[in-house]
């Protein structure tokens, strides 16, 4: 039992979502730190208060609500996702593109219905193999056959 513990917590994927939860909530802090220590100053100038928007509060009957903070933490919430997309994700997504090779052809992929029995047969098909009917491909089949470097269909 020990032994498939050891594997489990050995095995990379596990290892590297451990390193990239320790990355992230780093991030996280340093980018928390960046939005109070600058931008939610800015905030507090710019709306005239007191130069820290996140003590800022209202009170009803008595009870405090505290919505600078909720806003600070949007804040930094939004520029966390910014900077994660902007620098992680959209890279990676160009780079994924540029290396993404052209799937293979497949001849039965393109489907369409036989226009007399309303059956699923390929798009390249001459004859239904349900009703037996003779019946012309689509030409776009016909043209990424060719281009495939497939045989016409007869």
């Amino acid at each position: 039992m020990l032994n498939g513990f050891k594997d489990f917590i050995l095995r990379g994927n596990v290892v590297s979502m451990a390193i990239g939860l320790a990355v992230g909530s780093a991030f996280t802090a340093v980018v928390t730190g960046f939005s109070n220590a600058f931008i939610v100053p800015l905030i507090g100038v710019a709306t005239r208060g007191t130069g820290d928007f996140s003590k800022a509060t209202f009170s009803v009957q008595g009870t405090k609500f505290p919505y600078g903070l909720f806003i600070a933490a949007a804040i930094a919430f939004l520029i966390t996702a910014a900077v994660l997309y902007f620098l992680v994700v959209a890279p990676m997504a160009k780079l994924q593109a540029r290396f993404k090779r052209d799937e293979p052809f497949s001849v039965k992929a393109a489907l369409r219905d036989c226009p007399r029995c309303y059956t699923e047969i390929p798009a390249v098909a001459t004859r239904c193999a349900h009703c037996t009917s003779e019946i012309q491909p689509l030409p776009e089949a016909v043209e990424k056959m060719e281009k495939a470097g497939l045989p016409a269909p007869r």
